[in-house]
């Protein structure tokens, strides 16, 4: 019985030494402006004119195309043989052995990212 009463002692206790500590109010804060009231309110009026830039309409507009040295007959014949290789989505890690069969034809160096690798193939 005694220790409940004890704990809730102590945690008051604690409060009224959190409260001896807060912040005191200072008052307003005198500030020394170097504009007079028309600049600023000259200023504020330029401001106000000036599109916001955090709005959510001004990441709104449609960015312009981008310039290419390709062309784009070119990429899309380049997508469609890639799109209907055999081996697009062959990964190294789904046969026995990490080995790649021969008969698949791929790029051994930049499928498994090992240029010292003669054959490409093995995984270490």
């Amino acid at each position: 019985m005694k220790f409940p009463r004890l704990a809730i002692a102590a945690s008051f206790a604690v409060l009224a030494v959190a409260q001896v500590h807060a912040e005191e109010y200072q008052g307003v804060l005198q500030t020394q402006s170097t504009f007079s009231r028309s600049e600023v309110r000259a200023q504020a009026v330029a401001a106000a004119r000036v599109p916001n830039p955090y709005s959510d309409g001004a990441s709104s507009v449609v960015a312009a195309a981008p310039v290419s040295s390709r062309d784009r007959a070119t990429v899309q014949a380049e997508a469609r043989a890639r799109a209907h290789a055999p081996n697009q989505n062959l990964r190294v890690e789904a046969f026995a052995g990490s080995r790649v069969p021969d008969y698949y034809k791929v790029d051994r160096v930049a499928s498994t990212r090992q240029a010292g690798n003669e054959a490409g193939s093995a995984l270490r």
